[in-house]
């Protein structure tokens, strides 16, 4: 079912990760998954792949599809789950569910091994810094319950916004229909909700800057 590495008997971080697609991370199978990974059951990888691929696998398509890079695909789902497993799970160690959901986590893991591939693959052609907020973020059709948003972090208008837009599935017209807002500002108080939220996380050690872990 998945290979052992005689070296430092690590599990085999490609296990279940080429399974078919689907359209959330089954918080079921992860969850107990992840727990019994932790306290040292290594067959509970295959699991946890399992439960967790379909977000990994999104979130990383939609970084490279714009770049043309659909063909690297598997290549950063496979580097995905190698950082994770890397250190003995040292990522997945630094999960805290308080902070953010665990579809969320894994989302920014996968978004940024897929920005470090495309930075490593065409650092000339790639403008980092262009790329929207939005390739960054856990596609909507991906919900792992309500948004758990740090108390006092955001404005309540930004912590609506987010809710709106990823609790209900309203796109950025239809959220400004609702608030009586113009579309750009609801786009301005989402970029400046998110950009909270990733120093929010970064302060607290959750997730590793680009290129380290």
């Amino acid at each position: 079912m998945f290979s052992r590495r005689a070296a430092n008997n690590r599990p085999d971080p490609t296990a279940n990760a080429a399974m078919p697609p689907s359209p959330r991370l089954d918080l079921h199978a992860a969850q107990p998954a992840l727990a019994r990974l932790l306290q040292g059951e290594r067959a509970a990888w295959c699991d946890f792949v399992g439960a967790a691929a379909p977000v990994v696998r999104a979130v990383a398509r939609k970084v490279l599809a714009p770049a043309g890079q659909d063909a690297e695909l598997a290549d950063v789902v496979q580097d995905t789950f190698a950082a994770l497993c890397r250190d003995d799970f040292n990522l997945l160690r630094r999960y805290d569910p308080a902070r953010a959901s665990l579809a969320t986590y894994l989302g920014v893991v996968a978004g940024r091994r897929a920005l470090d591939h495309l930075r490593r693959a065409a650092p000339a052609a790639v403008d980092l810094d262009a790329v929207p907020e939005e390739r960054l973020a856990v596609d909507p059709a991906l919900p792992a319950g309500p948004l758990r948003l740090p108390d006092d972090l955001l404005t309540p208008r930004q912590a609506l916004i987010l809710r709106l837009i990823y609790e209900r599935d309203l796109d950025v017209d239809e959220v400004a229909l609702r608030l009586g807002i113009a579309a750009q500002s609801v786009r301005s108080l989402r970029h400046k909700a998110l950009e909270r939220l990733r120093g929010h996380l970064r302060a607290a050690g959750d997730v590793s800057p680009p290129g380290r872990e």
